[in-house]
C-alpha cells in the first residue's frame, strides 16, 4: 500500500484548521458534554453519555489521523512543477461530457482533501487517474462506477 500523504498548499492549511478546531473547541466541548452526563448519575442507561463518549471516539480518532498526515505530507505547489500545459496534481481541469453535454470543473488532489462538493477530485479515483499527463483538446474514457464517460478537456490551470 502507498503510504504517501500529498496535499496542495491550500488543502494542508485547510487540515490544519480543521485539526487546530478539533483540538481548541470540539474536544473540549465533548469533554464538558461528557462531564455534564456524567452528574446525571446512573451511566448504565444514559444516552447522553454514550452519545458523547462516540463522538469524543471520532474526535480522537480524527485528531491522530490528521496529525499523522500532516506529519508525513508532502505539499506540492503545481506552479512550481514543469507542467507545460498537461494535467498535474493540483492543476483545475475544465471538462466537457460528451455523455451529458455539459462542462465540469475539477482540482486535482490528494486523497485527505478530495470533496467532490468542492469540485475536488482525488488523483487516485478513476477520473483524476485518466486525466493525470493528458493535455488540453485531449479525450479521455473514464470507467466509473456509474459507467463509461467520455471527457474532452477544455482548459488546465494552475493556481
Amino acid at each position: 500500500m502507498n503510504d504517501r500523504v500529498v496535499l496542495t498548499s491550500n488543502g494542508a492549511s485547510e487540515l490544519r484548521a480543521e485539526l487546530m478546531r478539533l483540538k481548541s473547541f470540539d474536544r473540549p466541548n465533548v469533554i464538558a458534554a461528557i462531564a455534564e452526563a456524567r452528574s446525571h448519575g446512573d451511566l448504565s442507561e444514559n444516552a447522553e453519555y454514550d452519545a458523547a463518549k462516540e463522538q469524543q471516539g471520532f474526535i480522537e480518532g480524527r485528531i491522530a489521523e490528521l496529525e499523522s498526515s500532516l506529519s508525513i505530507a508532502e505539499i506540492i505547489n503545481p506552479v512550481k512543477i514543469a507542467q507545460e500545459g498537461k494535467v498535474v496534481f493540483g492543476a483545475y481541469v475544465d471538462l466537457y461530457d460528451t455523455e451529458q453535454d455539459s462542462n465540469v470543473s475539477y482540482q486535482l488532489v490528494g486523497n485527505l482533501e478530495a470533496d467532490l462538493n468542492k469540485g475536488r477530485i482525488s488523483i487516485s479515483s478513476p477520473i483524476g487517474k485518466a486525466l493525470i499527463g493528458k493535455h488540453v483538446d485531449d479525450q479521455v474514457e473514464v470507467i466509473a462506477p456509474g459507467g463509461k464517460r467520455i471527457y474532452e478537456i477544455i482548459s488546465v490551470a494552475y493556481k
